[in-house]
């Protein structure tokens, strides 16, 4: 049975966790002016959550218990380690809907990063599980586009290939490459069937997009990211890439997807020519979230 107790006291931890959290390590821009709250404010992390502020305001204050998938989402905004993710469970009464522990997906494992950063000039993007973009270079910003001013939660391959008109107008071949990447997330859904995040991503892109909607009902399988990617670039115009991924060992899921060309093609021409103009026009853009973003 449900113990009253336990809720104010997972409010309580819910709260300090909060306050403990900058905007920077959240994915959030810090804001402008002076901030009255240490951490993030109720709203931020409603927003993270993807839950009403009134019903976050009432988890902390312990007036109601959480649900699992609600648990899982505030993990994700409040990068939950294991022993938080354990502990809030026992405290909502959710451990038998507890999933396994798993390591905070919205940061990119070091080994990773330690790849990312010698890839200078060479487009690089850290890939979770439900191709979360977690981790990224200037050359990509180059490439497709500004991930830091995304909103956290927009920050998804997936999503980008049927929302959002400039990332889906760089693809030649629009159908392959998005039918390819939603094989991919179809086959996490297999293993991880319960997956909030991946419901979430699930349903909005079914509402938002018919070809979504359709291609998910058709079943559509595909876990392969080698080959060649044709993109229209507005700057350079054609570039043909060779596209080469690395699975993390770790178990994380994490993969870094790669974007290359030979240097004495035309395609390898425009590419340099891309990413040396990105580096003189945007000498100190923040490509990369922080390490513990």
């Amino acid at each position: 049975m449900s113990n009253p107790a336990n809720w104010r006291t997972l409010g309580a931890f819910l709260r300090a966790r909060r306050e403990a959290l900058s905007p920077e390590d959240a994915g959030l821009p810090p804001g402008a002016g002076q901030r009255r709250v240490k951490g993030l404010r109720r709203a931020e992390v409603a927003q993270l959550a993807s839950i009403s502020i009134e019903y976050y305001t009432r988890l902390e204050q312990g007036r109601v218990r959480a649900s699992a998938a609600v648990l899982d989402t505030l993990i994700r905004a409040l990068r939950l380690d294991e022993d938080a993710q354990r502990y809030v469970y026992e405290l909502a009464d959710r451990t038998d809907d507890q999933p396994q522990p798993t390591r905070l997906r919205g940061t990119a494992q070091p080994a990773m990063r330690r790849l990312l950063d010698r890839l200078e000039g060479t487009p690089a993007i850290v890939l979770g599980r439900c191709l979360e973009i977690l981790a990224w270079n200037e050359a990509a910003v180059a490439l497709y586009l500004d991930f830091g001013a995304l909103p956290v939660n927009e920050r998804n391959y997936l999503r980008l290939m049927f929302l959002h008109p400039g990332f889906r107008a760089l693809h030649r071949e629009w159908e392959y490459d998005a039918r390819a990447a939603l094989g991919t997330v179809r086959l996490e859904s297999a293993k991880n069937p319960g997956d909030a995040v991946l419901t979430q991503l699930v349903g909005e892109l079914s509402m938002k997009d018919d070809d979504f909607r359709v291609w998910w009902a058709q079943q559509q399988l595909s876990g392969r990211y080698e080959g060649i990617k044709r993109y229209q670039h507005p700057l350079v115009g054609e570039l043909n890439l060779d596209v080469d991924t690395w699975n993390s060992p770790d178990g994380s899921g994490q993969r870094l997807m790669m974007l290359s060309a030979e240097p004495a093609s035309s395609s390898g021409d425009a590419l340099r020519i891309l990413t040396s103009w990105h580096e003189t026009e945007h000498p100190s853009h923040l490509a990369k979230p922080p390490p513990n973003h």
